[in-house]
């Protein structure tokens, strides 16, 4: 049984319109990932946006918690129903149904669609909500509705706003599998599982905390699809249920061993992890060291820890990829268009942890060997600076073993650093001031954008903002924000640069500096000088940037297009940027582009432009457009209809809200500037077109010319050639002078036995030495170089009964230095220059008197 798809099914039956899941990344400053159903509905609930037409929604909506305020991470592995990742089930009702429906509803999918056993149910209401209870009883034994104060049965958004009273269904679980003295409804046990809570959304919360009832209450619920699934498949743990169990069985393949009773949670842990990994992934959440990337590398990591105490040293994630498609890549097609970007990165990522996991391994069980109460902040630091452990993981280590870690000193220390976990996440610029925004929407609504058409429009103020975003009169003689009812000016989004320009108007000309938007008003920052904007004056907007904008944004269409043709279709946009300067492009590649690659790439672009392909916008359904093709970026939302750029039929096509060209023709000339790493299986490429490519080529012709007249020759390359020759040729002479020597070697015999100790000016002293034991049956030998006021010492002795080793050791000390080495040879150096005749009669000594 389809669970997700029959849940959809019955509820598009009840007139809901299915709404597809959210990316990951919500557009909620409050928020790291998205984290429950409502999420996307948010913005309805509390009114910033209308109720859309159709009233009824339902979705499965795929939820993280493993960061934030919502962080689930570490129960992973220890229960058996926690996830990283996980669907939540939901129907919603802005304003139109209300609990009667609300629980009806419910009750007919788990009894009718699920067959669960009525006797198996149990439900709980607020302690206040007797509507909520008398529903109920239509439907269940009243001694089965169970009251409940507002820690159990009462949800809130926040502090305030909207609120109210919900009901939770339970799954009795059984006696016979559960029955400590938890195991009861109310209880911290596991036999009465909650399997479904709806929300009653029915007052508004003021800042006092009085309860003002809503004029149109709403709906919001949510269920557990991994949860239902473990109940229908009748096992006690989500992790034994077709969701998670054949991954286990795939690692069970790898590592060569069945599951025990000892290591499965690690095995759990990797099955979780995996999904969490790869969906975030498939999203275009990239590995790093910050806010939503740091996230994503300590759940990787945790589970290669897992990995390791099950016994494996080399990646592993990626080979588990393909059954979780199987899986779940049927209804998440962002799985199997990414299969193998995602396998790419988990291995990269992989192999960079396996090479340190084993020092980091080694320091935390020597340190645990020592530990009684408290585990080393200060080796928990270093854990986690020099070997990449999050201080999560090495606490997840300790919890086995009912251990801590000294945490004021790990704070201590990472104090002293900028903290990777600290330094996290930030928020966007909606997070500022989001009252005033939301009253602002309401007082003008949403202001019209007319930039696509017009570049240049007479528009009217309907207010004005200084720096802080309060709401003025008036802006004179200083910087502030202004909210046209019509805008030319593009506000910063999807890689492209917001526009600049200026407000005319008797004979007065105001700079925008920028234009940006927050909660969906577009805003257009303003330099006031030498005169007064106030309300509701009118004047002409005209935008200054905008071609050489859209050229650069047009050309990284065809660049992506490039991309593909070039280095596969595994390619994918990792990031953008593009203003009337510059385009920067980021996309996932293992590895740097050769020249080759490069050059292709560039001439592919440059015949794409000089083809002369229509640009054609389009406004069309979602599933039109993507049956046509186009290309989505990774975590954006879309709605019912898209917007889609197309040059050429089969060239270039993409979702994409931005300004273009409408010829490719007007982009002119596309050179690539540089193209380099920007953090593991991502790479970057920085181009330049129209006006500045032409700027690009005159900078790389004055450089020609420079080096010209540098060599003296118009054939630079031949020039260029015969300096580097000349070059050679001088290097080959200096290491010829080098090891020659300039004074002569003092050298006497004792006995049999050649005795050499001198002062060299230049040369190659251990070459000299080298070169006398060569040429000599028995050799002592050593040698004195300054420069720079610092000495060199080199000693060989060849059959005697000198050793070089503590020859120059003895000689080192005069000259304020140290040093040593084998018998046969050594080198020290020293600080004192001039001591060096003093140590050479020195040397002579200590030869004679041991020879």
């Amino acid at each position: 049984m389809d669970i997700r798809r029959e849940f959809l099914e019955f509820f598009k039956s009840k007139g809901h319109e299915v709404v597809s899941s959210m990316p990951l990344v919500p557009d909620d400053p409050t928020l790291m990932f998205t984290n429950a159903g409502m999420v996307q509905f948010k913005d309805i609930f509390t009114g910033n946006i209308p109720v859309p037409k159709n009233p009824k929604a339902t979705s499965c909506q795929l939820c993280i918690r493993a960061g934030g305020k919502h962080n689930d991470l570490e129960n992973v592995g220890y229960t058996a129903r926690h996830h990283t990742l996980f669907e939540m089930l939901g129907n919603f009702s802005f304003g139109d149904y209300f609990k009667e429906d609300a629980i009806a509803y419910a009750w007919e999918f788990i009894t009718v669609n699920l067959e669960l056993p009525i006797e198996k149910l149990w439900v709980t209401v607020h302690e206040n909500d007797d509507e909520a209870f008398n529903i109920w009883t239509k439907f269940i034994d009243q001694k089965r509705i169970l009251r409940f104060g507002d820690k159990d049965n009462f949800w809130s958004m926040g502090d305030t706003g909207a609120c109210g009273p919900c009901s939770e269904i339970f799954y009795d679980q059984g006696e016979e599998n559960f029955s400590g003295p938890e195991d009861k409804m109310g209880g911290d046990g596991d036999r009465f599982l909650e399997i479904w809570n709806l929300v009653f959304m029915q007052y508004e919360r003021t800042k006092s905390g009085e309860l003002l009832p809503l004029p149109k209450p709403s709906i919001d619920t949510g269920m557990g699809l991994e949860r239902v699934i473990a109940i229908k498949e009748g096992v006690l743990n989500n992790f034994d249920s077709s969701n998670f169990k054949p991954i286990i069985e795939t690692l069970e393949k790898i590592t060569n061993k069945k599951a025990s009773k000892e290591n499965i949670g690690s095995y759990r842990v990797i099955a979780d992890h995996l999904r969490a990994c790869s969906f975030m992934l498939s999203q275009g959440i990239l590995f790093g060291n910050e806010g939503r990337p740091y996230v994503l590398r300590r759940i990787l990591r945790r589970a290669i820890r897992h990995g390791y105490l099950i016994g494996l040293r080399k990646p592993f994630m990626a080979k588990l990829v393909d059954t979780l498609i199987d899986i779940m890549g049927g209804h998440y097609i962002e799985l199997k268009e990414n299969t193998n970007y995602i396998k790419e990165q988990l291995t990269l990522e992989e192999e960079r942890f396996f090479k340190t996991i084993d020092l980091g391994m080694n320091l935390f069980n020597e340190e645990l060997a020592n530990t009684k109460k408290l585990f080393s902040g200060e080796i928990a630091f270093k854990l986690y600076d020099t070997y990449g452990f999050p201080l999560d993981l090495t606490e997840d280590m300790l919890k086995d073993k009912g251990l801590k870690v000294d945490m004021s000193k790990f704070e201590e220390l990472m104090n002293n650093q900028k903290s990777m976990a600290k330094a996290a996440w930030k928020g966007s610029g909606d997070a500022l001031n989001e009252g005033d925004f939301k009253s602002l929407l309401e007082k003008y609504g949403q202001n019209e954008f007319v930039g696509y058409t017009n570049t240049t429009f007479d528009s009217k103020v309907l207010t004005l903002l200084d720096e802080n975003f309060k709401e003025v009169d008036s802006l004179k003689n200083q910087k502030g924000w202004v909210l046209l009812d019509k805008t030319p000016f593009y506000a910063t989004s999807g890689g492209q640069n917001g526009d600049i320009g200026a407000l005319e108007f008797d004979g007065h000309n105001i700079m925008v500096l920028e234009t940006s938007k927050f909660h969906n008003l577009n805003l257009s920052l303003l330099d006031v000088k030498d005169t007064k904007l106030t309300k509701n004056q009118s004047l002409l907007a005209v935008v200054v940037n905008r071609n050489e904008v859209m050229k650069h944004h047009s050309a990284t269409h065809l660049l992506q297009s490039a991309l593909k043709m070039v280095l596969g279709d595994s390619v994918s946009q990792a990031g953008s940027y593009n203003d009337d300067l510059k385009l920067r492009f980021d996309f996932t590649y293992p590895k740097a582009m050769t020249k080759e690659q490069i050059d292709e790439v560039e001439d592919l672009v440059n015949s794409m432009i000089n083809r002369a392909l229509e640009g054609v916008i389009e406004e069309l359904p979602l599933e039109e457009a993507k049956k046509k093709g186009a290309i989505a970026m990774f975590g954006e939302k879309y709605g019912d209809f898209v917007r889609v750029v197309s040059f050429g039929k089969d060239v270039s096509i993409e979702f994409c809200g931005g300004t273009h060209v409408k010829n490719t023709t007007d982009i002119g000339s596309f050179y690539i500037v540089k193209e380099s790493g920007v953090s593991a299986g991502i790479r970057r490429i920085e181009a330049v077109v129209g006006a500045s490519a032409i700027r690009y080529v005159k900078e790389q012709l004055n450089k020609l010319s420079e080096i010209q007249s540098e060599i003296k020759s118009n054939d630079f390359l031949s020039g260029i050639k015969k300096l580097k020759n000349e070059i050679k040729e001088l290097k080959n002479e200096v290491k010829n002078v080098q090891s020659q020597v300039s004074t002569p070697i003092n050298e006497e015999i004792i006995g049999d036995t050649k005795l050499i100790v001198s002062i060299v000016e230049n040369g190659d002293l251990k070459k000299i030495v080298d070169d006398s034991k060569n040429g000599n049956e028995k050799v002592a030998i050593l040698l004195l170089q300054a420069k720079d006021d610092k000495v060199t010492i080199v000693a060989g002795s060849k059959n005697t009964k000198i050793k070089a080793g503590d020859w120059i050791k003895q000689i080192a000390t005069i000259l304020g230095g140290n040093g040593g080495g084998r018998a046969d040879f050594a080198q020290a150096g020293g600080k004192d220059a001039s001591k060096m005749e003093e140590a050479k009669i020195a040397a002579i000594a200590y030869a004679k008197e041991n020879l």
